[in-house]
């Protein structure tokens, strides 16, 4: 079984800076991609940003340049580095992970629970 832990989030002020993590336990053999997603009230859940196991980072064109990622691949730990935080970057945050379990082929997607993030103008 794997689980993700989301932290982090909360209450920030436009300009500033909050920051997410996710951690993944479990029996767990490798992470491929995260995924960060939001969902603003009224607003269909959208992908903000995402990193795969070789690195490679994308990003949603509103957060290009404010937001960043990283991960640990040995603690199976992802996190999302929020900075210069707009009023419109208010929404609940998901993070979601490609995982293979230990003597599972292949991987599934797990999600974790949202995490509210709330910027103040």
């Amino acid at each position: 079984q794997v689980q993700l832990v989301p932290s982090g989030g909360g209450l920030g002020q436009a300009g500033g800076s909050l920051d997410l993590s996710c951690a993944a336990s479990g029996s767990i053999l490798r992470v491929y991609t995260w995924d960060w997603y939001r969902q603003a009230p009224g607003q269909q859940r959208e992908l903000v940003a995402q990193i795969t196991r070789g690195l490679v980072e994308n990003y949603q064109d509103s957060v290009k340049g404010r937001f960043t990622l990283a991960r640990d691949d040995v603690q199976n730990i992802a996190y999302l580095y929020m900075n210069s935080l707009k009023p419109e970057d208010t929404a609940v945050y998901y993070c979601s992970a490609d995982v293979q379990a230990i003597d599972h082929e292949g991987s599934r997607t797990y999600w974790a629970q949202g995490t509210q993030v709330t910027v103040s103008s």
